[in-house]
């Protein structure tokens, strides 16, 4: 995947779909801004060699302007000296190094072209990483946010919140059920005092006997 089309992932997407790539944002941001630098980088070295080639080009051009203005001089004395054939090789050399010249000078003109261009690119690179470092600030905030939650949500869920609270009203449930049977207990004949009130069948019959003896002899 190329520079470019990273930048544009990154630009168009959101924190959450870095999230659901598995992918740590904020590490991907920074790899993403130390591959943009390593771009700025490549555009500055070669805007350096163009400037250089410029340079390398101009001092070739102005050589060779010295060098017709050397045979123009040549000339001009072979035929105060009378040597025409003289005077004809330097003008002849003369004319090969105007033509020179000219072409030297159509390419230095498309040297300055490209150092343009690659001028105008790390321009480019050098807005689009100021933007990217503005977005990682945002993103990375985003990011932490959506990280703080994710683990608030994950404590959460591993301390079973949802159990405990089925628990505490499974307890409810069998307190207010002891509490029932405390209350049905009061409806029960029970022994007061430890004493048990159980009474035998003899027992009232004497007691039965003994009233009628009483009421027969009033």
């Amino acid at each position: 995947m190329g520079i470019f089309k990273r930048i544009k992932t990154i630009t168009t997407s959101s924190i959450n779909g870095l999230l659901d790539k598995a992918e740590d944002p904020i590490a991907m941001l920074n790899e993403y801004l130390r591959e943009m630098e390593q771009e700025l980088n490549k555009a500055q070295f070669a805007i350096s060699k163009q400037l250089f080639a410029e340079n390398k080009q101009a001092a070739l051009i102005a050589q060779t302007k010295e060098y017709i203005g050397q045979r123009t001089r040549q000339a001009e004395s072979a035929l105060q000296k009378g040597d025409e054939a003289a005077a004809k090789l330097a003008i002849q050399e003369k004319i090969n190094l105007e033509q020179q010249h000219s072409l030297y000078n159509q390419q230095l003109d498309a040297i300055k072209e490209q150092t343009i261009v690659l001028q105008d690119k790390f321009s480019e690179l050098q807005n689009t990483l100021n933007e990217l470092k503005q977005k990682k600030t945002v993103l990375a905030s985003r990011a932490n946010v959506a990280k703080n939650a994710k683990q608030i949500q994950n404590i959460t869920v591993s301390f079973g919140a949802d159990n405990i609270l089925q628990g505490v009203t499974r307890m409810e449930e069998k307190i207010l059920y002891l509490e029932a049977e405390v209350q049905a207990g009061g409806y029960t004949m029970t022994p007061l005092n430890g004493v048990d009130n159980t009474v035998s069948e003899e027992a009232i019959a004497v007691e039965l006997n003994k009233l009628k003896g009483e009421k027969e002899a009033i």
